[in-house]
């Protein structure tokens, strides 16, 4: 043990006092720290409001409130797109907002910029989920999320749907209903199927959700990522530019040729004769014939990847002849999702505007649905890469909102922001009690139903509000009424009242309500 040097005895002293001084001297200077810190918080908080003039009120950049009108229209949406994923047997499926960062920014290729990083909290890197179906897996950002799911819990077949937000560290843009902030709803199905079948169903599942919404009409755009492959390495495309090229041409829908070719030449190195020959190829789009076509082009057909990618669109072709959709599907060679994980079948939902002259291709109004099959990525979370084959579809449910608003504003279309059916009412003062008991009997039978928080409202008042939102129905009591055991019941639309006895009235507001 190492020897202590000597010290004189009055230093001794001065180190024993020290050590020895009673704690409560610590504590109170501790605590007279503490409290000028609360103080100077509180003092903060206290400040005049004009000291803070530059706090301006606002939501952040790319996200927006939704008001009562507003919700109604989205949950309508919503209704319709659930309804549609539970008619085809999915089940609902939930997982957290954010996930392990490094799962994220590993699935998305060049989007993992777009994803919003989080502090440390804990020890644990995390990300906002960019979509829904990586942790369903996790799911894919919804797809990432549902991939995740699917590995943690180790199965092998699921048919599910999500709902939930999403978040992308993206330029907003507004008017083409382009947030950081956005509602996604995916529908997967993971197993190992017979081929097309499931995916046949997925496009399915599309048309009837853009029919049931009645936005008019659309197309969907369907390519295969072994085609786009087999294609770059017909064309010259070195291997490890297959995914940044790919990005380009996923680009044709919103820029031209000329500006896709610009952009592969000059700054993605692409050799200028070989944008030609890809150019050769992705400017054609059209039906069954056209992968037929495909078949025995010489140069494509040489290419094995590319065959068993047209061989599968053949059989897709033939499933959705058979589900009477074929007319609204549109085989793309241009069609290059951006994601790194999409291994088959890819596809995509446009709206058209009014038909062109028959001259003319109709204009696209934007992508309002996308997916394909990614076949790797539940595998790529397995610790022992099992894969689990998984084909999906999300609904943009952002844009159709912003288009049906659109057209809501157009034609002045009225919303009732509730759901009331019933408004209890009374003419007279006191009472309050007999309103309570009668609202009480009607939410019990399951009806809805709606009173003034005052003790004494005016009728004209009670009135005016069921006009103004819309309730069909009033119940009135008052004094007459309940001397004679009877409840009036008025019709809003017509002002027509008819007396109906107090133990009758439920009955009959549930035989109106079926009846209307």
């Amino acid at each position: 043990m190492p020897q202590l040097g000597l010290l004189p005895g009055r230093a001794w002293a001065a180190l024993l006092g020290q050590l020895l001084r009673p704690p409560r001297v610590v504590c109170l200077g501790a605590a007279h720290s503490h409290s000028q810190v609360a103080e100077a918080v509180l003092a903060s908080q206290l400040k005049p409001r004009q000291e803070k003039s530059n706090f301006i009120l606002k939501t952040p950049k790319g996200t927006r409130d939704f008001s009562p009108q507003q919700m109604v229209v989205r949950e309508k949406i919503l209704d319709i797109i659930v309804s549609c994923f539970k008619r085809h047997g999915a089940k609902g499926l939930d997982t957290p907002a954010f996930e392990l960062k490094e799962m994220l920014a590993e699935k998305y290729g060049e989007d993992s910029g777009l994803i919003y990083d989080l502090k440390d909290q804990g020890g644990e890197l995390l990300s906002l989920r960019y979509d829904l179906t990586c942790p369903f897996s996790l799911t894919y950002l919804c797809e990432v999320p549902f991939a995740r799911y699917m590995a943690m819990n180790k199965l092998k077949k699921m048919k599910r749907y999500h709902v939930g937000k999403v978040w992308r560290r993206e330029s907003p843009t507004i008017a083409q209903g382009r947030y950081r902030e956005f509602c996604q709803c995916d529908f997967d199905i993971a197993g190992d199927f017979d081929p097309m079948i499931p995916d046949a169903e997925c496009l399915k599942i599309i048309c009837e959700i853009l029919t049931g919404l009645q936005l008019g009409d659309f197309l969907i755009k369907v390519n295969d990522r072994r085609i786009l492959d087999g294609m770059f390495a017909i064309c010259g495309v070195p291997e490890s530019k297959f995914r940044a090229i790919c990005s380009s041409i996923d680009k044709l829908d919103k820029i031209s040729w000329k500006d896709v070719r610009h952009e592969m030449v000059t700054e993605k190195g692409l050799a200028p004769e070989v944008a030609d020959r890809i150019g050769d190829y992705v400017q054609c789009h059209g039906g069954l014939s056209l992968v037929e076509q495909m078949f025995q082009d010489p140069r494509l057909s040489q290419s094995k990847q590319a065959l068993e990618g047209l061989g599968d669109l053949k059989l897709l072709f033939e499933y959705l002849t058979l589900f009477g959709i074929a007319e609204k599907i549109c085989f793309d060679l241009s069609l290059a999702r951006g994601l790194d994980y999409y291994t088959g079948v890819i596809y995509e939902a446009v709206l058209l505007q009014t038909p062109a002259p028959a001259e003319e291709e109709p204009l696209n109004v934007g992508s309002v649905a996308a997916g394909g099959r990614y076949d790797g990525l539940v595998g790529m979370f397995n610790p022992k890469g099992h894969k689990v084959p998984c084909v999906g579809l999300s609904i943009g449910v952002e844009r159709i909102f912003s288009i049906v608003e659109q057209r809501m504003k157009t034609f002045g279309e009225k919303i009732r922001t509730t759901e009331t059916q019933v408004f209890v009412a009374t003419p007279q003062k006191n009472f309050l009690q007999e309103r309570l008991k009668l609202i009480a009997e009607l939410w019990d039978a399951g009806i809805k139903a709606e009173l003034l928080y005052k003790n004494n409202p005016k009728l004209l008042t009670q009135l005016h509000y069921c006009e103004n939102m819309g309730i069909p129905l009033v119940v009135i009591i008052g004094e007459q009424e309940l001397k004679e055991g009877v409840i009036k019941l008025r019709s809003v639309a017509t002002r027509e009242e008819v007396a109906i006895k107090r133990e009758n009235i439920v009955a009959e507001i549930q035989k109106r309500l079926f009846e209307s």
